[in-house]
């Protein structure tokens, strides 16, 4: 079913400064031609190259074939559920950009998503000028990550272009959310980083239903990577202000 979004001019005239923004490729995931087009005339008009997918497996095919800058991935598609596709994605690239549009705005599909490791979430219909903001947003937030892709502490070796963590050289299993986490952490090493931050910065989304969230994956951290994660010595609280990580 074809969704409604406000006029594009509106996105087009918010940033008289658009053309100064560097192009990408923008993967566009989704099924309904009129939302296609929508999307694919709204960041053509900001410098960006667009291409459009209409199911999952072509998608992953295409993200296989050259990892684009960001994508924005409808949740309902034939072939292969957006859900699916964004667990495939984030496996294999955990830092790239995934906004995802959505027909419902159930906060458990929220929550399920950004756990798979979206980076923020839409909900159709969309303001054009919402979704290119948030978009932006993605971008300069990857931009400006530090490009730390190897790290080594107390028998722990992680590679993060590879997406492999390997403890007393055994391989150690952690979610796309665990992984952006650690990722996360290491990059700001010896900073107090605040409950609030990690939030807005791993899982992109200021509304988040909890700070509850970074406190369990930061358990997680410490189960799977400490050598008694009781007393953590390299995931350490810092009590009233957040997590710091040590080497």
């Amino acid at each position: 079913m074809a969704q409604v979004v406000t006029p594009l001019s509106a996105a087009a005239s918010a940033d008289p400064t658009n053309s100064a923004h560097p192009a990408g490729r923008i993967l566009v995931v989704e099924d309904d031609p009129a939302v296609q087009k929508a999307l694919k005339r709204l960041f053509e008009t900001e410098g960006y190259r667009v291409e459009v997918q209409a199911d999952g497996k072509s998608a992953l095919e295409s993200f296989h074939g050259a990892a684009p800058a960001v994508i924005i991935l409808d949740l309902r598609l034939p072939k292969l559920s957006g859900r699916d596709l964004c667990k495939e994605v984030k496996a294999h690239a955990p830092t790239l950009p995934i906004v995802v549009l959505s027909a419902t705005s159930d906060v458990s599909d929220k929550v399920l998503l950004l756990e798979l490791g979206a980076d923020d979430y839409v909900t159709k219909p969309f303001s054009p000028r919402e979704l290119l903001a948030r978009v932006r947003a993605a971008l300069r937030h990857t931009a400006r990550t530090p490009n730390v892709n190897l790290v080594s502490f107390d028998g722990i070796s992680a590679d993060f272009k590879k997406m492999e963590v390997l403890r007393d050289g055994n391989p150690v299993i952690l979610t796309a959310q665990e992984f952006k986490t650690l990722h996360f952490l290491v990059q700001n090493a010896d900073r107090v980083i605040s409950r609030d931050e990690l939030l807005n910065e791993v899982w992109g989304y200021q509304n988040y239903p909890s700070t509850r969230t970074v406190d369990n994956h930061i358990l997680k951290l410490r189960q799977k990577l400490e050598r008694d994660p009781a007393s953590p010595v390299h995931f350490r609280t810092v009590h009233g202000m957040g997590y710091k990580f040590v080497r």
